[in-house]
């Protein structure tokens, strides 16, 4: 019975030594010549020689494998994110483990010990922000970790994310350069859970109004679960003095405004004029097309997956950093 061929063959075959193959295994080609790493694939191709992934990983401690926890994958921006992380692991041939927590802390726990007991190399979380200790005891273990669109009060850990601030005060300045004054904005809750986004949005709004000198109105302001955002906009508009503009603080805000205006002939931008915070396709398609401000979800992945990459293979304490990503205005004619 013919034996499987070793790494030791390839290294004979390609006349190279076994540490060389080894790099180009693991994708190490920095000082590798293109012709040296053509002889090793054409060996490797001759004599059917399959790696053994798995002593490979238990040699190097590494499973190439790395888990990423979605707080919410009905968000636009979680999908476009997951795109980039996979896109800029396959470079490195490392499988990605997709998980959707709910926005329960209980998922996002267990999901976190699921994939620790995996032994993935590194985790990219949305957090829930309610696994304080649990997200500590990680740094504590120097398990690689990233954090995605939320920044935890009390963690210290590499985050990416945008500037969300200035995303709405671009919206902000987009209403007043075309006329308007008395300006509304709608969020999903801000206080259970604690979502980065949507309070620096808002915050980003109340800053926007009072430095163009107007009046922040509470009665302009909502932060409703998803169920009660057509009746806001309704609400908004039976106002006796009412907006005559709305920022939608995300894709699912933006949806739900332009279906309250669907349902109860609220014509845009004639009857009030709207900007949506997070670029998304039906924006593009809705007649009017809608005015966003996007964000560079791919980008950010692809960001993110590089980072986690760098401390898996560093293997050192990484200073925490907050990477803040700008925003583009999307012109639409909703405004």
């Amino acid at each position: 019975m013919m034996k499987n061929p070793t790494i030791d063959d390839v290294a004979k075959k390609a006349g190279v030594s076994k540490s060389t193959v080894s790099q180009y295994l693991n994708q190490r080609y920095k000082y590798m010549s293109e012709k040296t790493k053509l002889k090793i694939e054409g060996v490797i191709k001759e004599l059917n020689f399959v790696p053994n992934n798995l002593a490979r990983s238990l040699k190097q401690k590494r499973t190439s494998m790395v888990g990423v926890i979605v707080a919410n994958i009905i968000y636009n921006i979680s999908t476009h994110i997951v795109r980039g992380i996979e896109d800029e692991f396959q470079k490195s041939g490392i499988q990605v483990i997709i998980c959707n927590a709910d926005e329960n802390p209980e998922k996002e726990r267990n999901y976190i010990e699921m994939l620790k007991s995996r032994q993935v190399d590194g985790l990219l979380v949305f957090p829930t922000g309610k696994n304080v200790d649990l997200y500590n005891q990680l740094i504590d273990e120097k398990y690689p970790l990233v954090f995605l669109d939320r920044i935890v009060e009390g963690v210290a850990v590499q985050s990416i994310l945008l500037d969300n601030e200035a995303a709405a005060t671009m919206a902000v300045q987009e209403f007043i350069k075309n006329g308007h004054k008395k300006i509304g904005i709608i969020t999903m809750p801000i206080t259970s859970p604690h979502i980065t986004p949507r309070i620096e949005r808002l915050s980003g709004y109340k800053k926007a109004l009072e430095r163009n000198g107007l009046e922040i109105r509470e009665d302009y302001i909502y932060n409703v679960p998803k169920e009660e955002i057509q009746n806001s906009v309704t609400s908004l508009l039976a106002l006796s003095d009412p907006p005559t503009a709305l920022l939608a603080a995300n894709d699912i805000v933006l949806k739900e405004v332009l279906l309250a205006a669907k349902h109860n002939d609220i014509t845009v931008p004639k009857d009030i004029a709207v900007i949506g915070i997070d670029d998304v396709s039906f924006a593009r398609i809705h007649n009017p097309t809608i005015t966003t401000v996007a964000q560079p979800a791919y980008e950010m992945g692809k960001t993110a997956a590089r980072i986690l990459l760098e401390s898996i293979e560093k293997e050192k304490d990484i200073t925490p950093i907050t990477f803040r990503f700008p925003p583009t205005l999307k012109q639409g004619e909703s405004v």
